[in-house]
């Protein structure tokens, strides 16, 4: 209540002696009609803003008014509210009060070019569904991983059982029985025996012939395919050349048999050469110990060449690793290769003769089958 509202329900209470006493804390301000009192157009007057003098108007007891005639009637003024009513709770907005609105979430903002993001608050559903996420991955991952170690060793374990079937088969070849290939008139095992498909060229023929001349003298489609110089220090060879004998059958593993040249300064031949499958020669799938102590199919090639070598010239070492090559696991065997050499005595003069035969597994390793191994033998004269 301001001073000048005090002040003038100070002076209506002194023009109103006569005023009900029993009103308690209401005499203090002046009692207005229904229809309007001296005291009401005694204060029009004066201050038409009466504060709260105006609040506690008089009114008919039938309109629920106080024991003394009284009712509060709030401030209607629009510049500021009612001192009571503002302090009572409002269930639901009032027309023409404005409806709160939730403040925004603080943004951080440092300018145009440098703009920090809001930190938002997640929920509890969006982490819970990232971690399950998370969580989905990793197991896929590690599925994926699974799988393709069970197919990695499902992998090894087919070719270990492939190794494994021809090491067995190369070790049953291994221990045939020698008495029972000595029965054979030929000292073949009849399961293995192949007909012979090519011819072995006399290699001891050619020697002291030209180039030309060799050629005309091989026959079987002798065709020249490489012709290379050779500058070792100390090699009576100067001329290397090798020919195919384009007219015997090739075998799809070696290739077609050829023979090889070799010519000193004056272009004669001091050197030659052949190669061919152990299959086109007639020898079946012999092991690579029976082929060279029981089938003897060095001295027979090399006899078949020209050279007169008798049967146990060449001979395998006692222990099988120096001719055996094995894989990284050391029980796979990958190669089988030997080299031989002697003299022989050919028309009354002396010659060196050498022979190499190589048993590759590797394509048999790979298919199971001991059928795709190749075997191939290299015999080699000098003049």
């Amino acid at each position: 209540m301001s001073k000048h509202s005090f002040n003038v329900a100070r002076g209506a209470r002194k023009e109103q002696p006569d005023q009900d006493t029993s009103l308690g804390l209401t005499e203090a301000f002046a009692p207005i009609g229904a229809g309007g009192s001296s005291a009401d157009n005694g204060t029009a007057d004066g201050d038409t803003n009466l504060g709260l003098t105006e609040a506690f108007a008089p009114v008919p007891a039938s309109h629920g008014a106080h024991a003394g005639g009284f009712k509060y009637q709030g401030d209607t003024s629009e510049d500021y509210a009612d001192p009571v009513e503002s302090l009572e709770p409002r269930d639901e907005p009032v027309f023409g009060d404005e409806v709160p609105v939730p403040a925004p979430d603080p943004v951080h903002v440092r300018g145009k070019h440098g703009r920090v993001a809001a930190v938002v608050e997640e929920h509890p559903h969006l982490k819970k569904s990232r971690r399950v996420r998370k969580v989905l991955v990793v197991i896929v991952v590690l599925l994926i991983a699974l799988i393709c170690a069970l197919g990695y060793y499902a992998w090894q374990l087919a070719n270990e059982s492939s190794r494994a079937m021809v090491q067995q088969t190369q070790a049953q070849q291994q221990s045939t029985d020698v008495g029972n290939l000595s029965q054979d008139n030929s000292g073949k095992d009849a399961a293995s025996a192949t007909a012979k498909k090519t011819e072995v060229p006399n290699l001891a023929s050619v020697l002291g012939m030209t180039q030309d001349q060799a050629v005309e003298q091989l026959k079987h489609g002798a065709t020249v395919t490489s012709s290379k110089d050779v500058n070792e220090e100390g090699n009576a060879v100067k001329k290397s050349v090798t020919i195919a004998l384009t007219t015997e059958p090739a075998d799809t593993r070696s290739g077609t048999p050829s023979v090889y040249l070799g010519l000193n300064e004056g272009g004669k031949i001091i050197q030659a050469g052949y190669s061919a499958a152990t299959a086109s020669l007639g020898y079946g799938s012999l092991s690579f110990a029976d082929a060279v102590k029981n089938e003897h199919v060095v001295e027979k090639t090399l006899r078949d060449a020209g050279v007169p070598v008798v049967d146990g010239a060449a001979t395998l070492p006692t222990d099988k690793t120096a001719y055996s090559t094995y894989a990284t696991d050391g029980t796979t065997l990958v190669k089988e290769n030997c080299s031989f050499s002697g003299q022989v005595d050919i028309n009354g003069a002396s010659h060196d003769w050498s022979s190499v035969l190589l048993y590759d597994y590797s394509t048999a390793n790979a298919s199971g089958n001991l059928a795709d191994t190749i075997r191939i033998i290299y015999i080699y004269v000098n003049a």
